[in-house]
């Protein structure tokens, strides 16, 4: 049965003016009730004869509910509230001043009475009167009242009506939740609303029926007149402002008008819209009434009398109807002003007539007042008030006001529930003190207690696990405090002797265990688990809040920490660290079999935890058990566990838990300890590497389901204690334990230092109270952010001295860290995870913008940045897509708000104050997060730090704000003052305001809204400015990290693509970067953009089609897959016709894997989509439009030799689709001859009978079998057009396709065959010689399949004899043109003949008609050829008899071995006429290619019946001499081989492309040696024709694959070739080309690319091997030239060498070590001749000079001022030089030319690859195996440009004696003095050059780089200026004149000493 709250919801109260207070003399009910009355009594009729009567207000909640066996009475209610209240109210009401108690008490009356909150009762209707009462005298409602009950009354409206029978209850008209009071909403009109200035009186409202009857009414009607009057409602029109709307219900106390009959109130508050109480029966008609005055708002305000009513009481009622009849009708309002008064006013119920029937439906009539004019003076104009949720926050009543909530609200259940725990308890507990003492009497236990002793018991485990059970409920429901102290103090004592007991037991696991042990172990388990829950239970205890010191002792936590400290020390972490080892396995497998048991015990031992960390919250600890749990919680949450369950004894999940625990320890210690703060941070951060990696380190989950690292959260909570107060860490505040409320006794107040005390006063002085938030939250912030600062410069620093494959794991655990704060950043339960991450985003700033930190930092930024950047873009999307799914018309205006300021915030234009203001986004996450604490205590660390941060944005935007704006300033002071309360007090909010509950969603949008100010997301166009600036920064892996990282922005947000975007212009410019890494990342990227935007493909695709040609093969590769999925995509025929063109030209990379790859991709575009057979006419129509793609495709470019190969393998039988292919194929076909006729020349969108041909043909080379004959038929008349030539390509094509599909045929076409033969031979004089190939092999394929060649052997032998006579004629008179053109036809139809035609059958016919006696025919063709290729002819017939006699020997290659063709052939290649070459090397081209062709069919041929000699053929055909022309073949190649090699070396053109080509068959037949080509193929590698280079390249790297020890003999002859290759053919004898942007490309780069198959000691070998062709002797330069060659030779060289890309660091070690012996070794001797005859040094200064070094050596004389005298010393020395001779001087200049050089190359190659610049000797160049093998990382900044400019100037030096002068002193500057340790004048040190250091530097000296920021000159040795205080060396020749030996000088002894241990490297 619902509460029976309501005062009149039983029948109205006696005399209908009872307000819960007792009546003076009341009469009893049995006096006021009729003989005939049939109802129970009211509960206002029997209760001023109740002891409730003294109550007041009275809440009905205190009446137990009837029950049936209830088990106990109500208790009494007597004693919790004393009438004294009561009284005192009445005497507060009755001053007329209303205080805040007495209005807080108002209000919360009214919220009681609210009709949501009021049960209803239904009884039975009883009979009715049969009597009309005598009319009573009417009285006022309100006649009567207590002040207090008079105030309640006045301002309070409770609509009701009692349900008669002729009309349904509310709740049957489906309006169970009627707004009880309604309340204005904002209507949007077009003119601004006024507002009276002075109250008017309140308005009238009467309720008239549509049919008023006369006067002569009946009794009954009469009746029903006097009782609606009596009930009838009274409407109060009243404009609220907005400060009245911000106030609580009721806390107005308006006083009645005098003259006004109604009661005017406050209005209440905006809880929801209104809504009318309207019912069915009734539709309202409002008309005027004069008494209505101008007030804008209806309020409602009727006493609903029961229907059943005693006589009595209908008596007073109709007396009362008559004092006030019904007002006469007046004109109907207009229809504006009776939608408002409908939309407003609550229907009353109008007086009955006689019959009221469904046709007479009553209406309502609003009575206003007529007036004669409208003042406008009385009124004023009101701006719009923006809108703001009407689920703003009421003031609740505090615990020190009367009828507490927590009293009246659920106190009757609270106390039952609560009396009932309480016995429970002490039953328990005193069956439990029995127990114990039967068991000490009869020394044996029972199930509740046992022995632990002789003298002393305990509880069993199931008795402590009920015990805790019972004490955490009364604990809750909070009358723990009324449970006897004794019974408590007992039950401790119970529970000591089982941790006593603990003590004596051996718990620890040894991995030494055997079986026996562990079941020993076991057996002690359930003691174990018995002392756990013991002292749970007393922890428990101690955790009840109970104020006796005896309850706490420091024993028993000592006893209980003890306990736990050994179980986790000896059974936890043991067994969390054991392993299946072989030491361990038979432990591992027993503990493994009881895993429940452990499992159980885990589990306690958790529960022990739990209860130790509620413990310390609770009360206060010494320091040793905080610093044990602290140490103990340390070790649990980097406890190391099992990479997998099976490794593992128990379930790592319950690790863990304890690791949760443990978090929750070591956040109680943090928080309630704020000077151990540091300590813990410094213990986490020194543990992280501790850490597991991967999936397995993420355990903890977070509300939306996601997880991350426990140390992420530990981190993150850590950080948000810090922001908060530290007061409020105080025992007691949010935890288990209850405090004492300080406000009980009054409203809570502020410590006195605080001047601001209330919200008026903040907004009244809101610059102190802004000043004094300031200072409170300004330093939790600091706090805060201090603490983050710490945790990530910790984890920064110690990542940038680790990589992700090191040992360290800091690396890795700083991108995990980041990805768990982006992935908390929106999550409300997490605030400080936006502060971390902005701390992060600082910190990889400063490395980004710091030019010295290392690639790998900016890389790790880049990375981190992007990371972050797709947080906050993920946080912007998210944002996007809630605002889009809110419901703007919520009943509360909440999301409508969220609305408009996500929009805002997303464009960063929302106001600051918007943002903090108290109804903003601010207060909505907090409400969330105070709904969620009940279930979750640890988000009192969120509310903490969000509180701080509200606060701290508070103060900025009022400090940010100059202009004084003194609403905004008031609002934002009276929020001062509240977020300071929330400071010092965190459910200050939540017991100040009651609120509803906001969702999730809302939640998490009002948070993230605020974390769109926040300046982590504000730089989110920062960080996407500094991604997009490193992609062109100059490092390539910068570049490339940077693409990835604005992939991961772009995965998040791609609308950054949209529009004009600078994004994908930067992407398309990283995709032509000179790095292939940044290449490929480009293109990676390009796919994504094009995925997420598919609008870019047109803009795109042109790039991605460009890097098909692609220098790396990874990215050729990757282009195409991205074409093919822009192609499958696309519809675009242009589009699709680039791509498949661009696919068709990879058909022939030289990479095998990107061929295959082509290959693939035109089948899965061009044919795949067709296998599924259809034959539908849109499939039709789809191939139509297929052929016309294929069209445009060949038409584009040269692809049809291409196209020839695609469709030959992907038709070949060993293709798994090539059925499925065959059959697209021939549809294909077939669609293509119905366009060949179909095609109209005018229309432009399908394909010209011509290009459809080509196409034809292309299929006919691949594959016959696609055509039919008719098709065939359908091709006739292009044959007869052949002769006219009216298009070539067209009879080309149709010729073709006969060849290809004739020898299908039968002789059944023998007809057809003749008609096509009659045809083709007419055209033999007039076709072209390709046309004519193909004609004659028609010809020939007919005459097979007619079995007659005769016309064949007549067309040659006609032609054999013409030639005859023209040879004859030539020894009498010379041939003019017309005879030479017939010689050219003829010679060309006996050329084809015999390569066509085999006629050896007709031999006697051509001997009887040449008059010859030839053995073969192809024999007699050649000889009657070719002596017209004598030097005698004119070179038209030389060349078509060479041609003729060509085509003779490529069908019969015997013919070649004939004396008269090569010497023939030999006399073309000595003159070297090209254009006759060009025709012997086209023949032998055609017969090399044909051998080719024949051994591959020869070995794929499948192996048939007779196996066995199938088998012997093809091993004939695949090994040299195998085939029956080898011999031919072998013997040709070594006969003209030079002659080839020097074609192909002599130019670039085509006709050395030929060459290449011959070189190239020869190479893959194996006809000559692999070295005898290795090193053609080398030197035409660095050609600048494109064509030869590729050639060159895969001949090359095939023969290395093949011969690698062979050919790798002739590398460095293959240089030299090279360089003589550049120099004299290509005219550039530099090494490298230019290739822009500071790029350089080494002309050998391909040699080095076929290198990298071989292993890199190979490459060492051959880089070392390189080095020494640098290598030379001065007096052997060859000095006739201008400039030396060898010169010329090292530049090539050393610039190969400076520019190539190295795999390896032992590579580049390797080249640099070469390059510094060589100058090192031949320098010094280059040196001392350059000083000794160009610079002309005298030994007899020498020695002074030495002499004078030493002495000032011993007295210790400043080494800066000798060396002074020596810089004086050797500049007269060099002003006294005598003038050398020039050829002297040329030479040695010469010398130190190529030295500079190479030290050039050596210094650029140790910066780029930051190895250094110092000087270092071979023998001390020791590194690590694995460094060596690493691949080297290129320095940032460090370009080769500027060795490009030196070695470019270096031949120039050799122009004039000043020239080379400097040269020389530079060079002997440079071997003698390193200027980086040079000590020189103030003024000079900014002039010395960056970098070289000496080569003659001793290994020590290098030492010193870092160390002194001033250097020195280097130690003397012999040759050089020397040093003050070293005694010099003597040149050779002089001191005894023993000669000085070629190399490094040994240093003087002091340097051997300080050298000596001494192992430096050149890193």
């Amino acid at each position: 049965m619902a509460n029976s709250w309501s005062g009149a919801h039983n029948g109205p109260p006696n005399n209908n003016n009872w307000d819960g207070a007792p009546q003076a003399n009341p009469p009893p009910p049995s006096v006021s009730q009729p003989a005939g009355f049939a109802r129970p009594f009211t509960l206002a009729e029997v209760l001023p004869y109740t002891p409730f009567s003294a109550i007041a207000p009275f809440d009905s909640s205190v009446l137990p509910s009837p029950s049936i066996g209830s088990a106990s009475p109500a208790p009494p209610v007597t004693d919790l509230i004393p009438s004294l209240d009561f009284e005192s109210l009445n005497q507060e009401a009755s001053t007329n001043t209303a205080s805040r108690l007495l209005q807080q008490t108002v209000g919360q009356v009214q919220r009681l009475l609210e009709r949501g909150n009021i049960p209803e009762y239904k009884f039975k209707t009883g009979p009715r009167a049969t009597t009309s009462p005598s009319p009573a005298k009417h009285s006022s409602l309100a006649a009567g009242l207590s002040p207090f009950s008079k105030m309640v009354h006045d301002s309070t409206s409770i609509p009701f009506r009692y349900p008669t029978p002729d009309t349904p209850t509310p709740a049957a008209n489906n309006h169970p939740n009627v707004i009880t009071t309604p309340v204005p909403t904002k209507q949007k009109i077009s003119a601004k609303p006024v507002i009276k200035k002075e109250p008017g009186q309140g308005k009238k409202l009467s309720s008239i029926p549509a049919n008023t009857p006369g006067p002569s009414a009946s009794p009954a009607t009469s009746a029903n007149q006097q009782a609606h009057a009596a009930n009838k409602a009274r409407f109060e029109i009243v404009l609220p402002t907005k400060k009245e709307l911000e106030q609580p219900a009721g806390l107005a106390n308006i006083k009645p008008h005098p003259s006004s009959n109604v009661t005017p109130r406050a209005p209440p508050a905006p809880v929801a819209p209104p809504t009318p109480a309207y019912h069915p029966q009734y539709q309202p008609q409002v008309q005027h009434s004069p008494q209505v005055q101008h007030q804008p708002q209806v309020h409602q305000q009727h006493q609903v009398p029961q229907q059943h009513q005693v006589q009595q009481q209908q008596q007073q009622q109709q007396q009362r109807s008559q004092q006030h009849p019904p007002q006469p009708a007046l004109p109907p309002l207009s229809s504006v002003e009776a939608t408002a008064a409908s939309r407003t006013a609550t229907p009353p119920e109008r007086p009955g007539s006689q019959s009221i029937s469904s046709s007479q439906k009553p209406v309502i009539a609003i009575e206003l007042p007529k007036t004669k004019t409208f003042d406008k003076s009385e009124f004023m104009v009101v701006a719009d008030e923006p809108e703001e949720p009407a689920n703003l926050p009421l003031k609740k009543r505090k615990h020190g006001d009367i009828d507490g909530d927590d009293i009246y609200g659920e106190s009757l259940d609270l106390r039952q529930r609560a009396d009932a725990a309480l016995h429970d308890l002490r039953v328990f507990l005193h069956n439990a003190f029995q127990a114990e003492n039967a068991v000490l009497a009869r020394r044996q236990g029972n199930d509740m207690v046992v022995l632990v002793s002789e003298n002393e018991a305990t509880l069993t485990a199931t008795a402590q696990s009920k015990a805790q059970a019972l004490l955490g409920k009364t604990i809750t429901l909070n009358c723990f405090k009324n449970s006897p102290l004794e019974e408590l103090l007992h039950l401790i004592r119970l529970s000591e002797g089982a941790l006593k007991l603990a003590e004596t037991l051996d718990i620890k696991v040894d991995e030494t265990w055997v079986a026996a042990d562990v079941e020993q172990w076991l057996s002690q388990l359930p003691w174990l688990e018995i002392a756990i829950r013991a002292g749970r239970t007393s922890l428990r205890i101690m955790c009840g809040g109970r104020q006796e010191k005896q309850l706490y002792s420091q024993d028993t936590i000592e006893h209980c920490l003890d306990l736990f400290k050994r179980i986790i020390d000896g059974i936890v972490i043991p067994i969390a660290e054991l392993r299946a080892t072989p030491g361990a396995n038979e432990l591992f497998k027993t503990l493994a079999q009881n895993k429940k048991k452990i499992v159980a015990l885990f589990n306690d031992c958790q529960k022990l935890f739990s209860m130790m960390a509620t413990l310390i919250s609770s009360i206060d600890t010494s320091d040793a058990v905080t610093n044990t749990l602290e140490f103990t919680a340390s070790r649990l949450i980097f406890m190391e566990t099992a990479h997998a369950e099976k490794d593992s004894v128990i379930d790592t999940q319950k690790f863990d838990g304890l690791r949760l625990v443990a978090m929750d320890m070591l956040s109680q210690i943090f928080l309630l300890n704020p000077e151990q703060r540091k300590g813990i941070f410094n213990e986490i951060l020194s543990s992280l590497e501790k850490l597991p990696l991967g999936k397995r380190a993420r355990t903890f989950k977070l509300v939306d389901g996601t997880s991350i690292q426990p140390v992420s959260a530990l981190i993150m909570r850590l950080v948000q204690t810090s922001a908060g107060k530290v007061g409020d860490a105080g025992r007691g505040k949010g935890n288990t334990m209850p405090v004492e409320d300080e406000a009980a006794e009054g409203p809570r107040r502020l410590p006195q230092s605080f001047s601001i005390q209330d919200e008026e006063h903040g907004s009244s002085q809101h610059r102190i109270a802004i000043q004094e938030l300031d200072d409170v939250s300004e330093a939790l912030i600091k706090t805060a952010t201090n603490s983050a600062s710490d945790v990530v410069q910790f984890i920064v620093s110690r990542a940038l001295k680790s990589t992700k494959s090191g040992d360290t794991p800091y690396r890795n655990l700083l991108d995990m860290f980041v990805e768990d704060f982006a992935l908390c950043l929106d999550n409300p339960d997490w605030p400080a995870a936006e502060l971390l991450l902005r701390i992060f985003m600082h910190l990889m700033f400063q490395l980004i913008e710091n030019d010295k930190q290392p690639v790998t930092a900016k890389n790790m930024a880049l990375e981190l940045l992007g990371s972050m950047g797709a947080a906050v873009s993920k946080l912007r999307g998210h944002v996007r897509k809630g605002v889009s799914s809110l419901d703007t018309q919520d009943s509360d205006g909440l999301g409508l708000l969220l609305s408009d300021l996500a929009a805002a915030a997303l464009e960063l234009k929302s106001r600051p104050e918007q943002m903090v203001a108290w109804t903003g986004p601010y207060r909505a996450t907090l409400e969330h997060l105070e709904s969620r604490f009940s279930e979750d205590p640890h988000l009192a660390s969120a509310i903490s730090f969000l509180v701080s941060d509200w606060a701290s944005k508070t103060c900025k935007t009022y400090d940010d704000y100059e202009d004084d704006v003194a609403e905004r300033d008031h609002e934002l002071g009276r929020l001062a003052y509240r977020l300071r309360q929330m400071i010092h007090d965190r459910q200050w909010l939540s017991r100040e305001y009651s609120f509803k509950d906001i969702s999730q969603s809302y939640a998490r949008l009002s948070y993230s809204i605020t974390l769109l100010r926040s300046p982590l997301c504000e730089a989110f166009n920062t960080i996407l400015n500094i991604l997009l600036n490193s992609m062109a920064s100059d490092q390539p892996t910068v570049r490339s990290k940077s693409l990835k990282s604005v992939n991961q922005v772009l995965e998040t947000d791609p609308s950054i693509l949209d529009g004009d975007s600078v994004v994908v212009q930067l992407i398309l410019r990283c995709s032509n970067d000179s790095s292939t890494q940044v290449r490929d990342s480009a293109l990676g990227l390009i796919g994504k953009c094009i995925s997420m935007r598919p609008a870019l493909e047109e803009q795109i695709t042109p790039t991605v089609v460009e890097r098909f040609n692609d220098a790396g093969h990874g990215v050729r590769k990757r282009a195409m897959k991205l074409a093919k999925d822009i192609y499958l995509r696309n519809s675009n025929r242009t589009l699709r016709s680039t791509i498949a063109n661009g696919l068709l030209h990879r058909i022939q990379d030289p990479e095998e894997s990107v061929r295959e790859l082509a290959k693939q991709v035109i089948e899965e575009i061009w044919f795949a989509p067709f296998h599924s057979g259809q034959t539908s006419a849109a499939s039709k129509i789809s191939l139509a439009d297929h052929v016309s793609l294929m069209v445009q495709t060949v038409n584009r470019g040269n692809v049809v030799s291409v196209l020839d190969k695609v469709l030959q393998a992907l038709l070949a039988p060993s293709n798994k689709t090539a059925q499925a292919s065959l059959e697209v194929c021939t549809k294909l076909v077939e669609s293509m001859f119905d366009l060949v006729d179909s095609s109209d020349p005018e229309d432009t969108t399908k394909p010209s009978g011509r290009d459809v041909l080509q196409i034809l043909m292309i299929f006919a080379k691949a594959e016959a079998s696609l055509f039919t004959f008719e098709q065939l038929r359908l091709l006739r008349p292009y044959i007869s057009s052949i002769r006219s030539n009216e298009d070539p390509a067209v009879s080309k094509a149709v010729v073709v396709i006969y060849r290809r599909v004739l020898p299908q045929l039968s002789s059944a076409h023998s007809q057809f065959l003749t008609e096509v033969r009659s045809e083709l031979m007419p055209t033999m004089t007039t076709v072209s010689r390709p046309l004519m190939n193909e004609v004659m092999a028609c010809l020939w394929i007919i005459s097979g399949l007619l079995d007659t060649s005769e016309h064949m052997a007549r067309l040659a032998a006609s032609s054999l004899r013409n030639i005859q006579a023209l040879h004859a004629k030539s020894k009498t008179q010379p041939l003019d043109t017309r005879t030479m053109r017939q010689f050219e036809r003829y010679s060309l139809i006996v050329g084809m003949a015999g390569k066509h035609f085999n006629l050896d059958s007709h031999l006697d016919f051509f001997n009887k008609m040449l008059k010859t006696n030839g053995s073969s025919v192809s024999k007699l063709m050649v000889d009657l050829v070719v002596p017209f290729a004598a030097p005698s002819y004119h070179m038209d017939m030389r060349k078509a008899a060479l041609d003729s006699v060509g085509l003779v020997c490529q069908a019969w290659p015997r013919n070649y071995v004939s004396a008269n063709v090569y010497t023939t052939f030999q006399h073309v290649f000595d003159e070297q006429v090209p254009v006759l070459e060009a025709m012997v090397l086209r023949s032998f081209k055609e017969f090399l290619l044909t051998e080719e062709k024949r051994s591959e069919e020869a070995a794929e041929a499948p192996t048939g019946m007779n196996g066995g000699a199938k088998q012997e053929k093809k091993r004939e055909l695949t090994v040299i001499g195998g085939t029956n022309y080898d011999d031919v073949a072998s013997a040709t190649t070594h006969r003209f081989l030079k002659e080839i090699i020097r074609i192909a070396t002599a130019t670039q053109d085509n006709h050395a492309f030929l060459a290449v080509e011959v070189l190239a068959s020869i190479n893959r037949q194996g006809l000559v040696h692999p070295k005898e080509t290795g090193v053609t193929f080398i030197t035409l590698e660095t050609s600048s024709n494109p064509r030869i280079s590729e050639l060159a390249f895969l001949e090359h790297k095939a023969l290395h694959a093949k011969h690698e020890t062979v050919v790798e003999r002739e590398y460095v002859k293959a240089v030299q070739s090279a360089f003589a290759y550049q120099r004299d053919i290509v005219k550039d004898s530099r090494g490298a080309i230019a290739t822009g942007n500071g790029v350089f490309t080494p002309k050998l780069h391909l040699l080095m690319e076929v290198l990298k198959i071989s292993k890199s000691k190979n490459r060492q070998k051959f880089l070392e091997k390189l080095c020494g062709q640098l290598d030379f002797d001065v007096g052997k330069l060859d000095m006739g030239e201008r400039v030396p060659s060898h010169v010329v030779y090292v530049r090539f060289v050393t610039e190969c060498l400076a520019y190539f890309e190295y795999l390896t660091v032992g590579e580049v070690g390797c080249v640099v070590g070469a390059l510094e012996r060589l100058v090192t070794g031949t320098g010094a001797g280059v040196a001392q001749a350059i000083e000794m005859e160009v610079l002309g040094f005298r030994v007899d200064v020498l020695e002074e000079e030495q002499q004078q070094q030493q002495v000032l050596g011993e007295n210790g004389q400043a080494a800066g001022a000798a060396a002074g005298s020596l810089s004086s010393l050797s500049v007269n020395q060099l002003q006294e030089a005598p003038r050398v001779e020039l050829e002297k001087l040329r030479r040695l200049t010469a010398g130190a030319v190529v030295l500079l050089g190479v030290w050039e190359a050596r210094t650029y190659l140790r910066r780029l690859y930051g190895l250094g610049i110092g000087g270092r000797r071979e023998n001390k160049v020791k590194m690590l195996g694995k460094d060596l093998s690493k691949a080297p990382v290129k320095a940032q900044g460090v370009t080769g440009e500027k060795l490009w400019e030196e070695m470019g100037v270096l031949g120039e030096r050799l122009g004039s004696r000043e020239g080379m002068m400097g040269v020389c002193r530079g060079f002997v500057e440079l071997m003698n003095v390193d200027k980086e340790f040079l000590v020189g004048d103030e003024d000079e040190e900014g002039l010395m050059e960056e970098g070289g250091a000496s080569p003659m530097s001793g290994g020590e000296d290098d030492e010193l780089v870092g160390e002194r920021k001033r250097g020195r000159k280097r130690k003397s040795d012999a040759g050089s200026q020397g040093t003050p205080g070293k005694k010099k060396r003597g040149r050779s020749g002089s001191m005894g004149g023993q000669p000085r030996k070629r190399g490094r000088p040994k240093k003087v002894a002091r340097e051997e000493e300080e050298g000596e241990g001494e192992e430096g490297d050149w890193f």
